[in-house]
């Protein structure tokens, strides 16, 4: 069985971290600044500085790649889009909606993962972009690694052709539902409304306005044993759903969130988390509002063995 975690974990530091208009139409969560640029994108730095920071304060491994300044790729801080590692040795690379975060794939991320990892085959997805068609990494695709499910809000940027290319190649089931915002927005990715621990799911049941799949996906987690936490349309908006299980060396459970997150969440829900894992809360305000991502979307998982 694989495991649900890794201590692994892949980031990239920005460099021109912006508003990014061509993801705001789709992406309710973003909130335009209206500070300079550059102090954005400063801020932003401090922002991811300080998680990796105390990732690694807690002997999490955390691999580090720069953003360059060309091509210019405003949401390259969240790569979780157009990458997932797998331990049977599997990548790959998915197809994303808005035309500037295509230049977030890199060759040098691939080559540093062959290098480091069992590497074996690259399952590239991204010629879909041509017909329109989109899925969005783990933003699209909220992971049960270890039950093989994978948990899918349709939208924009989830389209049935390319679930249905990769789940030929990667042999998972679906769940697949409509889930939305307290505007009545789909939710542009499954991972801002549920988090799939290893014993636990963090999810807004609530998003999911069709009572008939509401109850499927409720006893979907039920059968594959998991601990349901319900968090509010509130609490989603705050990005309490964005939280991602990680573990460091010596196999201690993390569960990383923003503070803003953290403090959206009641007593007795901060109790419950941190029964299953220690809850690591760091500032990533200028990140959630100008870019619509939170923790979660800033990590993508090794979850290749290493060699």
């Amino acid at each position: 069985m694989q495991e649900q975690v890794t201590s692994n974990l892949l980031m990239i530091r920005p460099v021109n971290f912006a508003f990014n208009p061509e993801t705001a139409a789709t992406n309710t969560f973003v909130h335009p600044n209206e500070l300079p640029e550059k102090d954005i994108n400063k801020k932003a730095q401090d922002n991811f500085d300080e998680l990796v920071e105390q990732l690694r304060l807690r002997d999490i491994q955390v691999h580090v790649f720069d953003d360059t300044d060309y091509p210019y790729t405003p949401d390259s801080i969240f790569p979780n889009n157009w990458i997932s590692t797998h331990h049977s040795g599997k990548v790959m690379l998915y197809p994303m909606e808005a035309p500037n975060r295509r230049a977030e794939r890199r060759q040098d991320i691939l080559d540093f993962l062959k290098k480091n990892f069992d590497f074996h085959v690259l399952l590239d997805l991204t010629h879909f972009e041509s017909e329109g068609k989109f899925l969005e990494g783990t933003g699209s695709l909220v992971l049960d690694r270890m039950n093989r499910i994978a948990y899918v809000a349709r939208s924009s940027r989830t389209h049935p052709d390319v679930l249905k290319a990769w789940q030929k190649v990667i042999d998972y089931e679906l769940v697949l539902f409509e889930a939305y915002d307290k505007e009545d927005n789909l939710v542009y990715h499954t991972n801002v409304m549920m988090s799939m621990g290893d014993t636990f799911c963090v999810i807004c049941l609530d998003a999911i306005k069709d009572p008939d799949q509401r109850l499927m996906v409720k006893q979907k987690l039920e059968k594959t044993g998991k601990n349901i936490m319900e968090i509010s349309l509130e609490q989603m908006h705050h990005f309490a759903g964005n939280m991602l299980l990680v573990k460091n060396k010596k196999d201690k459970n993390f569960l990383v969130m923003s503070d803003q997150a953290y403090f959206s969440l009641r007593r007795e829900q901060i109790d419950t988390m941190d029964y299953f894992a220690e809850i690591l809360h760091t500032d990533l305000n200028i990140i959630e509002t100008v870019g619509g991502g939170s923790a979660r979307c800033m990590i993508a998982e090794i979850h290749l063995p290493e060699k």
